[in-house]
């Protein structure tokens, strides 16, 4: 399998903390070919996705990131934005994408979801990628 990686990096920390948690879920399966692609923000990770996905190299996508919700209704839109998104790009795909990205009130809230005490988000993204193209290659969905 071919996995790739789009990584939202506005919290630069954390987009590593999440990458991390998925290339080791990846090389728990045997998966060793896994390209990143970066992008400014979350908002911007559905059409990096897109690309991916289109690019009929992939058997999945894992979308990474984080939004940290701030004083003003920017987050909201953010972070219905790109879920949105993400789930559009994998449904007229066909080509499993995960969602990844932290969607948090602040900071400690992040870091324990990247990998710290609550759970591994990137870890997790990745779990879901591998499990949706195991069922697609199961029912030999083309």
């Amino acid at each position: 399998m071919r996995m790739a990686l789009c990584v939202a990096r506005f919290y630069e920390d954390l987009a590593d903390r999440l990458e991390a948690g998925a290339r080791a879920r990846f090389a728990e399966a045997g998966v060793t070919d896994v390209d990143r692609y970066d992008v400014p923000g979350a908002f911007e990770l559905p059409l990096a996705a897109r690309f991916a996905a289109e690019s009929g190299r992939y058997d999945g996508v894992a979308c990474l990131g984080a939004v940290i919700r701030g004083e003003t209704d920017h987050y909201e839109w953010v972070c219905q934005e790109a879920a949105r998104g993400i789930q559009d790009v994998q449904l007229r795909s066909g080509i499993p994408c995960a969602f990844g990205v932290l969607t948090v009130d602040n900071r400690e809230q992040a870091l324990a979801r990247a990998g710290g005490d609550k759970r591994d988000s990137g870890r997790h993204a990745a779990e879901a990628v591998l499990a949706l193209a195991g069922l697609r290659r199961q029912l030999q969905v083309p």
